[in-house]
């Protein structure tokens, strides 16, 4: 079941993006919180079965940190980006086919937004979710969500916000952002993923 959840937690995850971002009836500026409160949830729902990760990019840091096998690593991923796939096809569904002006921020500034926020939240998730120190707590869900709704806020205007390849790869078919950049979403995310395990790894040697 835990492939089934991360396909329904990915689905949910970038359906709400697609919904609260594309005209019409947008949430337009509330947009981050829905996302983040949605991640938030997902992730407590989610979160005992499969790691809650709808993030290939997590599912990277987990891995690298000792707490995913390969196996799973490269089934998640599949699943993920079919959700993504889905879930923007059902967006434009919804909107009835809109027409969506697609994005096309700075090169460098998606590089750097990116990799620093999707840092933040693999970090977030590790030291919340994957510790010792933490085990057991029960704010892993708003720490994580909130490391995305304060991601987006913060640079969604600048890079788009994604923080997740998979984001990445259901806003670009949402036409949300030109196909011409999706590389610069994947590296400096699945970047920042490995980045924030390595710290983590080099923090907690012991664990």
């Amino acid at each position: 079941m835990k492939y089934a959840y991360e396909f329904i937690g990915t689905f949910f995850l970038i359906l709400t993006i697609g919904l609260t971002v594309i005209e019409p009836n947008s949430a337009g500026v509330l947009a981050p919180i829905a996302i983040g409160s949605v991640l938030a949830v997902l992730v407590y729902a989610g979160g005992h079965v499969s790691g809650g990760h709808y993030n290939p990019a997590v599912s990277l840091a987990v891995f690298l940190r000792g707490k995913l096998s390969a196996n799973d690593l490269g089934i998640y991923w599949v699943v993920q980006v079919a959700a993504a796939v889905v879930a923007a096809y059902a967006t434009l569904c919804f909107k009835g086919g809109p027409i969506v002006e697609a994005g096309n921020p700075e090169v460098l500034h998606v590089l750097m937004a990116e990799f620093l926020f999707t840092f933040a939240l693999c970090f977030v998730v590790l030291n919340v979710a994957t510790a010792k120190e933490t085990e057991g707590n029960s704010y892993f869900g708003l720490a994580i969500g909130f490391t995305v709704m304060a991601g987006a806020f913060a640079v969604g205007p600048l890079s788009g916000g994604a923080f997740n390849p998979a984001v990445a790869i259901g806003i670009t078919v949402m036409n949300l952002s030109v196909w011409a950049n999706i590389w610069t979403f994947i590296l400096a995310n699945l970047l920042g993923g490995a980045a924030a395990a390595y710290v983590f790894k080099a923090a907690h040697s012991g664990d």
